[in-house]
């Protein structure tokens, strides 16, 4: 049993179709059929509250390839509208939005996430992202994404402003005195008067800050750019991590970034995503694995792939070495995830067809198989070892895995002081044990 005052894990849960497993909408039982009923996404969230989960996500993608038959339309709902759904069937539950700093107008993210902020009492989080394809930009007038560079040198004035629309008043200001015929102290709402090279704002916003100080900022960048960019405005990042290796040099690499940065003396935690399959047994658990890697279509496999790695290998031999790949500090994609396929080749040697394996379901992200209780030691040793402050569970079949998780995970946490037992607190910043701002 763990010592009571022991460190205790933060729990997310990115809700993505009917599970992240390719080949969940193949299982008998799929939910794809309701990936475009926002009762599914409700009953889901409601779900993981059960499990005294810290927050739900929804990660974008603002484009639709539709390219083939098995494209799945998984961004059915944009963030904001499934989260204010979410909102009225919860009362505890985190709620977390991507928004691209790419495409979005900060003024108008800031209100809706405002306003989303006081219909839920304080539950808002939302993950900065820089968008990573053409085809996004091809639906906002544009022929092609900002190089990287640029996307991040937005990216740092969006969020900026954004800070500066968060807490541009407060509520306390809002005085509707009839008795002397004054509604507002307008002495304390002023224009923030914004004028950078990307973004122009007048300001004040036309919603008051934050019932938390203002909302949680998450932020999921792993290149160097990314990670300079979460040391100025993130509260927590997510991450990933294929094993415990990367986890820590990605610690490290935030806290050297950290100390170059003015706050020195912030903490930022850390969620790597992890898959589960869990069961009584180990050859329990891993025949649910092994049913969903049966059912993978190859092709979307391959396609999947390929973009991750930016380069075509529908004609690569299944049953051979995978080819030689780019050093990752000549490759011009998402380096994160590219990261961490070279880190898998590294550990493993795979075939094709193994590689398609490790990453049909999550992409790479941690991936443990066994019983509660081996499940627990590898999540309890992550936290201990300082790499991971909680996970970002990406079940690979809705609901199913996630009930796994909390009929039979959650309870070997509690046992074990790792895990809550009850919602300490209401908002989103005290699920995370951080301070209002």
């Amino acid at each position: 049993m763990s010592d009571k005052n022991q460190k205790q894990l933060n729990i997310g849960v990115l809700l993505y179709a009917c599970g992240h497993h390719q080949a969940a909408w193949l299982m008998p039982n799929s939910s794809v059929s309701r990936i475009g009923e926002i009762t599914y996404y409700q009953e889901l969230a409601q779900l993981a509250e059960k499990g005294l989960f810290d927050a739900v996500f929804f990660a974008d993608n603002q484009s639709f390839p539709a390219k083939s038959s098995t494209d799945m339309p998984a961004f059915w709902f944009d963030p904001i509208v499934s989260l204010s759904a979410i909102a009225h069937v919860t009362t505890h539950i985190g709620l977390v939005a991507t928004i691209s700093s790419t495409f979005s107008n900060p003024f108008t993210a800031s209100r809706q996430l405002l306003s989303l902020d006081h219909l839920s009492n304080g539950r808002i989080g939302w993950n900065l992202v820089t968008s990573m394809t053409d085809l996004e930009a091809l639906n906002h007038s544009m022929e092609m994404l900002p190089d990287h560079n640029e996307r991040y040198e937005i990216a740092a004035e969006f969020a900026k402003v954004m800070n500066r629309l968060f807490t541009s008043w407060d509520k306390k200001h809002f005085l509707h005195d009839r008795k002397n015929k004054k509604i507002i102290n307008d002495d304390d709402i002023n224009a923030i008067n914004h004028h950078g090279k990307h973004f122009k704002v007048k300001g004040p916003s036309t919603t008051p800050s934050s019932p938390q100080g203002r909302p949680v900022a998450m932020q999921a960048g792993a290149s160097s750019q990314g990670i300079a960019l979460a040391t100025q405005y993130a509260d927590a990042v997510y991450s990933v991590s294929w094993n415990f290796k990367q986890a820590q040099a990605f610690r490290e690499k935030l806290d050297q970034q950290l100390q170059l940065s003015k706050n020195n003396s912030r903490y930022i935690k850390i969620f790597p995503g992890l898959v589960t399959y869990v069961a009584e047994t180990y050859e329990k658990a891993y025949a649910k694995k092994e049913k969903l890697d049966k059912a993978l279509p190859v092709e979307t496999a391959l396609k999947q792939l390929s973009f991750f790695i930016q380069q075509d290998c529908q004609n690569w031999e299944l049953d051979e070495p995978v080819p030689s790949l780019l050093p990752v500090e000549d490759f011009t994609g998402p380096v994160g995830r590219y990261e961490t396929i070279l880190e898998i080749i590294r550990d493993t040697h795979p075939t094709v067809r193994e590689l398609l394996g490790y990453l049909n379901a999550g992409g790479g992200h941690f991936t443990l198989i066994g019983t509660p209780e081996d499940i627990v030691d590898q999540m309890e040793y992550w936290l201990l070892s300082g790499v991971a402050d909680g996970f970002n569970l990406m079940p690979p079949v809705f609901p199913n895995s996630l009930e796994d998780f909390v009929a039979l995970i959650v309870p070997e946490l509690q046992k074990r002081n790792l895990y809550r037992t009850t919602y300490d607190g209401h908002t989103f910043r005290d699920h995370l044990g951080l301070e209002k701002i």
